[in-house]
C-alpha cells in the first residue's frame, strides 16, 4: 500500500505540475495579451475585454488560451501602387503607413489578430482613398503641386476606415510617385510644351512692358529737353538783349574808340593762320588804320 500511495502522490505532483506549467504565460515588453475561453474574450463584470500587460499571467488549461498582440508601431510598405488619374493615365505610387492596435478586442474581432489580413484590409482602404484623390487630379498636380494634399486627406481617410479594425492610423506617407514607361515620355513632353509657351508668354508680356517704359522714358526726355531748350532760349535772348544795351551803352561813347578796337579784332582773325591768303587793295578801308588816321 506504500508503494501504491508513493505513486497516486508522484502521479497527483506530476498532474499539477503540468497543470501550472501549462496555465502559465509570459507577455513581453511591447505586447498586450487577450485570455480566449472557447474561443470568446474573457471579459470582467462590466462586460470589457480582460487585456493582459507585460508580466507573467496564469490561465486555465485546456479551456483558455491567451492571444499575445503585438501593441508596438508598425510599418505597411506598399510598392508600386497603381493609380488611375483624372486624365485617365496610370501612375505607379509607393506610400507608407504607421499604424498600431488601439483596441485589441476590436481588433481581434475583425482580424482575428492577424497582422497580414491587418495590412490587405488597410491596403484595401488606403488603396480606395488614393484613387479617389488621384482621380480628381491631373498628373502634374499630383507631381509638382499637391502631395501634400493628397497625404493629408490620405491619412484622414484611412484613419477613419482604421477605426473599424480598432487600428490607429499614426502616419501616412507617399514615397514616390513615378509614370508608367508607356505613359511618362508623352507626360514629359507635353510638360515640356507647357513651359515652353508660358516662358514665351512670360517673354511676350516682359518685351512689351519694356516698350511701355521705354516709350515712357522718351516721352520724358523730349518733354523735358524741350522745355530744357525753351528756357535756355529765353535766357539767351534776355542775355542777348542785355549784352546789346551794354554795347550801345558803352560805344555811344566813343564811336572811333569802337571803330579802331573793331578793326583790331578784324586783323587779328584775318591773320590769324599763315597759310590764309587775303586779297585786298592796300587803299581799301580794310587797311585804313595801317596808313594812320586823320
Amino acid at each position: 500500500m506504500t508503494a501504491i500511495r508513493r505513486n497516486i502522490v508522484i502521479t497527483l505532483g506530476i498532474i499539477i505540475l503540468l497543470f501550472i506549467y501549462l496555465g502559465m504565460y509570459t507577455v513581453n515588453e511591447g505586447q498586450r495579451a487577450l485570455v480566449l475561453r472557447l474561443g470568446k474574450i474573457t471579459t470582467d463584470g462590466q462586460g470589457k475585454a480582460l487585456v493582459f500587460a507585460p508580466g507573467l499571467h496564469f490561465k486555465t488549461p485546456f479551456i483558455t488560451e491567451s492571444l499575445k498582440l503585438d501593441t508596438r508601431l508598425q510599418t505597411l510598405d506598399v510598392q508600386s501602387s497603381r493609380v488611375l488619374t483624372k486624365e485617365q493615365k496610370y501612375v505607379l505610387v509607393d506610400y507608407y503607413v504607421k499604424w498600431k492596435i488601439q483596441d485589441l478586442s476590436l481588433y481581434y474581432q475583425r482580424t482575428g489578430g492577424d497582422v497580414v489580413q491587418t495590412e490587405t484590409l488597410l491596403q484595401q482602404k488606403i488603396n480606395n482613398a488614393l484613387r479617389a484623390a488621384f482621380g480628381r487630379r491631373t498628373i502634374t498636380e499630383v507631381v509638382s503641386g499637391q502631395r501634400g494634399d493628397v497625404m493629408d486627406l490620405l491619412k484622414k481617410r484611412a484613419d477613419e476606415g482604421a477605426q473599424s479594425l480598432g487600428v490607429d492610423i499614426i502616419d501616412v506617407r507617399i514615397k514616390r510617385i513615378d509614370l508608367p514607361e508607356e505613359v511618362s515620355s508623352s507626360v514629359f513632353d507635353r510638360m515640356r510644351v507647357e513651359r515652353e509657351q508660358a516662358a514665351t508668354r512670360h517673354r511676350s508680356e516682359g518685351r512689351a512692358q519694356a516698350e511701355i517704359v521705354r516709350a515712357q522714358a522718351d516721352a520724358a526726355v523730349t518733354v523735358t529737353l524741350a522745355k530744357a531748350r525753351a528756357k535756355s532760349a529765353k535766357i539767351r535772348a534776355t542775355g542777348d538783349g542785355q549784352a546789346a544795351q551794354i554795347y550801345i551803352s558803352a560805344f555811344g561813347k566813343n564811336l572811333g574808340f569802337y571803330a579802331f578796337l573793331r578793326s583790331l579784332e578784324a586783323y587779328k582773325n584775318s591773320f590769324n593762320s599763315k597759310k590764309d591768303i587775303l586779297l585786298l587793295s592796300p587803299t581799301g578801308q580794310f587797311f585804313k588804320y595801317f596808313k594812320g588816321v586823320k
